[in-house]
């Protein structure tokens, strides 16, 4: 045998996304525990070895589960992390011995990710602490989960070109335009004119207006909207060209 081949452990991250009531994009973070570390910097990815018997998107969903409480959510795999000093910090490799009580020289990752409403109640039964946190203040986080939460972002702009519907997936059920508006602007980073946006959107039969609107906002008070997810199988049209 080829004394270069590798003996590598596998495991899944999964980058969570959710859509604030500021409209700013977030990521869902956790905290982990090593000895003599500050607690603000153990803010990591989600994420977990492969047990032997399962595949990577059950231990995908595993994870999202454990994180979360839900059983089931929009899930996608992007792409593996591979780079051979990936898991060479002295922190990083003490929290694995601690974590999983063997010695682990390198690691393999599955990366994913995934779409939550961010006024979903988060029922962790893995983690203590689960925070959202908007994607400009992610701090400097373990491993290359930095790297990965950027290549997620280019990830999910590709997906919500090949299908818009999963925009939605991040708004409430009812949404103003003005909300659409900034969630496409922040995923897509198009400089598109609000005005324009609003007229092109209004032709689309699966974004339905509501009879309700806003209250007690301190600006005009904008229509509330709903997504129509079977007119939009029968009719799925690009957002922006």
């Amino acid at each position: 045998m080829n004394q270069n081949f590798i003996h590598t452990y596998v495991s899944v991250d999964c980058v969570v996304f959710g859509f604030d009531h500021e409209n700013r994009l977030n990521i869902l973070l956790v905290q982990r525990h090593v000895d003599e570390v500050p607690l603000e910097k153990q803010i990591k990815l989600p994420g977990s070895l492969i047990f032997s018997d399962e595949d990577v998107d059950d231990a995908a969903q595993r994870v999202l589960h454990e994180l979360t409480g839900i059983k089931k959510m929009v899930l996608k795999q992007f792409r593996c992390f591979a780079d051979p000093m990936r898991a060479s910090n002295l922190h990083d490799i003490k929290w694995m011995d601690k974590e999983y009580k063997h010695h682990i020289d390198r690691i393999i990752t599955v990366a994913y990710l995934s779409l939550c409403k961010i006024d979903h109640k988060i029922n962790s039964t893995k983690y203590d602490t689960v925070d959202w946190y908007p994607i400009d203040e992610v701090p400097g986080l373990p491993f290359d989960h930095n790297k990965i939460i950027n290549e997620s972002l280019i990830e999910i702009r590709k997906w919500i070109e090949s299908d818009f519907s999963i925009i939605f997936e991040l708004l409430p059920k009812r949404f103003t335009i003005r909300q659409l508006y900034q969630l496409y602007s922040a995923l897509s980073e198009r400089n598109i004119d609000i005005k324009n946006f609003h007229k092109k959107i209004s032709s689309f039969p699966y974004i339905v207006p509501l009879d309700e609107i806003q209250k007690d906002v301190s600006h005009r008070a904008a229509r509330y909207y709903r997504f129509d997810a079977k007119i939009y199988k029968k009719n799925n049209t690009k957002l922006i060209k």
